[in-house]
């Protein structure tokens, strides 16, 4: 089922549960135009948000929870683009398809809207349109950085991972990823065992510390920092 019958139907696309869509309530003067104009529908674990090769006819904020962009390859190999965490605005593409599937790692609830409403309102309002044109740009600057990051080594892709996610989420001392190491692991283009052979060799050298499976502290960002420069 497609995101666009659920939006028309106020009903959720996974049959194990079936809340309804509503608008999204207004968070101020800062708003943006997706809160104030949207709906917020929410998603459980690993469920479908759209697929590839689907009509992209909505943007999509992350109010709560984890994304993840992918595709699967000829070979069955997964290559995740993206990882999207709340505020984060995704879905945009420059043809009518969906290049890639989107999936919540974990429940979320998403802003939705229509793109053809936000195109129409960009034309005749210029904040709209600047921050539209922000949103495409941090994309586009997001989508160049993975390029960059997937031909360094393995234990510079690591590092750089830790350090964009603690950036991210604004945890300099600690960070806690949503995703599993399999999701990280196709996110860096690596296999499951070498991002965890790496892991263990950044603690080794204690630029991190493992304290759970969840959870990796970040004792020396300057030695990160060397490995993603």
């Amino acid at each position: 089922m497609l995101t666009q019958t659920a939006i028309r139907t106020g009903s959720f696309r996974q049959p194990t549960a079936q809340p309804h869509g509503r608008p999204l309530a207004s968070s101020g003067a800062g708003a943006d135009v997706i809160e104030l104009m949207g709906t917020s529908m929410p998603f459980v674990r690993n469920s479908e948000i759209y697929g590839e090769n689907e009509p992209a006819d909505y943007l999509y904020k992350v109010v709560r929870g984890t994304v993840r962009t992918y595709k699967v390859m000829a070979d069955g190999r997964r290559q995740i683009g993206a990882f999207h965490l709340p505020g984060d605005v995704f879905g945009f593409e420059t043809g009518d398809e969906h290049t890639f599937s989107a999936e919540a790692i974990t429940d979320c609830r998403i802003g939705v809207i229509k793109r053809s409403s936000l195109i129409t309102l960009a034309a005749r309002d210029n904040d709209v349109a600047r921050q539209m044109w922000a949103f495409t740009a941090r994309e586009l600057q997001r989508v160049q950085g993975h390029m960059l990051l997937l031909i360094k080594s393995a234990q510079e892709r690591v590092a750089s991972f830790l350090l964009e996610m603690a950036d991210r989420v604004s945890a300099k001392g600690a960070v806690e990823p949503a995703m599993s190491r399999q999701d990280i692991a196709d996110y860096l283009g690596l296999t499951i065992e070498t991002v965890s052979r790496t892991l263990t060799q950044l603690e080794k050298t204690a630029a991190i510390e493992i304290s759970t499976a969840r959870r990796i502290v970040l004792r020396n960002h300057s030695a990160l920092a060397r490995l993603n420069s």
